[in-house]
């Protein structure tokens, strides 16, 4: 991952501007160039599949998430100094993780904000939460999470996105529009008004010269999903498999692209034909 700006030691790695003035040039350019994402929820499935895709397309990775920097496991250079350790269930914590991703911004624009992070609790059996089980607690902790955090993530870094013209991505689910056998009601809830915010957020943000679009997988295989639980549904997925984190990466890159320069307030379902 690249610093915000070149300091005296970044230009000792470059090529010697005074024998190749003009690959010198190339190189500062593309070093000013280099796009941000902001990415919570980067350490497994989704949004490490989306980490490691805009990596190697260039982008520097900012990472949010309630674990520490995992650099075994996080392929992007710099990983562990553009990572911010919060507890997205905490709204009290939030305006300090967003000071510091300024502080780690230090004024370049912000292209991309992806809020994957979400939690999904079950019973202490391993069996759903429904409306008539779910504890107050756990409401508060899944909306926190699943919606709260999009809200004042994307409130706080409003003006580094303006001056990306930059691209929100907010990951919702299947089971925002269906009852699912195994996710929670709190979960689904959760993500229905994810669905409602990108909505709002699309129509809000558009004067500022930001995008803001939504994508809602089906059953995708995670580490989460067991493969008894992926032999019981993909025979009723019209593809007869379930997807894969990096079907789901290539989207959101897709909308975070000049390719969809014109797209905004959509939810883009990735589920095989599970929906239809």
């Amino acid at each position: 991952m690249s610093l915000d700006t070149l300091n005296r030691d970044d230009v000792s790695v470059l090529p010697d501007a005074a024998l190749c003035p003009f690959h010198g040039d190339k190189s500062r350019a593309q070093h000013r160039e280099r796009k941000t994402i902001v990415l919570t929820g980067a350490s497994r499935g989704i949004g490490h599949a989306t980490g490691k895709l805009f990596s190697d397309a260039g982008w520097r990775i900012i990472t949010c998430s309630r674990q520490p920097f995992d650099g075994g496991r996080c392929p992007w250079d710099s990983g562990a100094d553009n990572h911010v350790q919060v507890e997205l269930s905490d709204h009290r914590a939030l305006p300090r993780a967003i000071a510091l991703i300024k502080e780690r911004l230090n004024g370049a624009p912000l292209h991309a904000l992806i809020n994957n992070a979400g939690i999904s609790p079950k019973a202490a059996d391993g069996r759903r939460l429904t409306s008539l089980t779910t504890p107050v607690e756990t409401w508060m902790d899944v909306f926190h999470v699943n919606l709260l955090a999009p809200i004042l993530l994307a409130q706080g870094l409003l003006d580094e996105l303006k001056l990306g013209s930059g691209a929100i991505v907010n990951v919702t689910s299947i089971v925002g529009s269906r009852v699912h056998p195994f996710a929670g009601t709190a979960y689904a809830t959760s993500k229905a008004a994810l669905a409602c915010l990108t909505r709002e957020m699309a129509h809000d943000y558009a004067p500022h010269g930001i995008r803001v679009n939504a994508i809602a997988p089906g059953e995708i295989k995670t580490d989460i999903l067991s493969p008894e639980t992926e032999a019981l549904l993909a025979p009723i997925i019209p593809m007869h498999r379930v997807g894969t984190p990096d079907e789901v990466a290539k989207v959101i890159f897709f909308l975070c692209s000049e390719a969809a320069s014109y797209v905004t307030g959509a939810e883009v379902p990735i589920n095989g034909g599970q929906h239809v």
